[in-house]
C-alpha cells in the first residue's frame, strides 16, 4: 500500500479536488445555517497509498480514516509526519492492540466485549481511547452496529470503562438515491445522540459521524460533524 503504479504526483489533482469539496460543505452549512468549521473532514484512505495521503496531508487534511488494521499499520510506519488517524471499519477484538497506540479515534464500535478489549489495551499505555459507537439505523443485516433500540443498555455498560471516552455516534446510509430515506436515517441518529445525552448526562456524546462521498451533503444539513470522505479526494 505504500505506492502504487498510476500514483498522481500533482498537487493540484488533490488540491481541485479538495477545493470543490470544501465549496459543497459550505453550501450545504449554509442550507442548515451551520458552521463550516463545525464539520471535521475525515479523508478516508481505504484505496489511497501513503504517498498520496503525504500529498493530501500537504494541502491541509490532517485526519484520515483507515478500515483495514493492517493498511492502517503500514501506513503510520511510512508516514512520518503525524496526521489524526481514525479507525472506521470493523474492529476485530483480536487487533485492537495494533490499533490502539496510533488512532485518535475509534469510530466503530458495537460490542461491549470490544470495547472491554480496548478499555484494557489503552490502560496498558495510559491513554483514553475516543469512541464512537457505530448504530445501525437502516437495519440492514450486511451492516454492522447495533440496533438503535439497544443504544441505551449498550451506553450503560459502556461509560464505566475507565480508559474510554465516548465522544459520539456513527452510521453507515444505504447506498441508494433516496435521498428522504437516506436523510431520515441521519435524522435519526441525531435523535438517538440527543436521547443519550439526556440518560446520561455524565457522558454528553457531541460527535455525529455520518455522511460519505456519495451523501455528505445530506448528512451535514442532519448535522453532522465528522464526515468520511474517499472518492471525492483520492478519484
Amino acid at each position: 500500500m505504500v505506492k502504487k503504479e498510476n500514483f498522481k504526483e500533482d498537487l493540484d489533482f488533490y488540491r481541485k479536488n479538495i477545493n470543490n469539496l470544501k465549496n459543497e460543505i459550505s453550501k450545504a452549512c449554509n442550507v442548515a445555517g451551520r458552521n463550516c468549521s463545525d464539520v471535521l473532514i475525515i479523508a478516508a484512505a481505504k484505496y489511497a497509498d501513503a504517498l498520496q495521503i503525504k500529498k493530501v496531508m500537504e494541502i491541509g487534511i490532517m485526519d484520515f480514516g483507515e478500515n483495514r488494521v493492517g493498511d492502517l499499520l503500514e501506513k503510520y510506519n511510512y508516514i512520518r509526519e503525524e496526521p489524526t488517524w481514525h479507525f472506521i471499519g470493523h474492529l476485530q477484538s483480536r487487533k485492537v492492540k495494533i490499533v490502539i497506540p496510533i488512532v485518535e479515534y475509534i469510530h466503530s464500535i458495537d460490542k461491549i466485549s470490544t470495547l472491554g478489549k480496548v478499555n484494557n489495551e489503552a490502560s496498558k499505555i495510559n491513554k483514553v481511547q475516543k469512541v464512537l459507537v457505530e448504530v445501525n439505523v437502516s437495519g440492514e443485516e450486511s451492516k454492522y452496529g447495533i440496533k438503535p433500540g439497544d443504544l441505551m443498555d449498550f451506553l450503560s455498560l459502556a461509560k464505566d470503562f475507565i480508559n474510554i471516552k465516548l465522544v459520539g455516534l456513527m452510521t453507515v446510509a444505504p447506498f441508494t438515491n433516496d435521498v428522504e430515506l437516506i436523510r431520515k436515517i441521519f435524522r435519526n441518529l441525531k435523535i438517538l445522540l440527543q436521547k443519550s445525552n439526556d440518560n446520561f448526562k455524565d457522558i454528553m456524546l457531541t460527535e455525529l459521524s455520518m455522511g460519505m462521498s456519495n451523501d455528505y451533503k445530506i448528512a451535514i444539513e442532519e448535522g453532522a460533524t465528522m464526515i468520511r470522505i474517499g472518492s471525492f479526494i483520492f478519484k
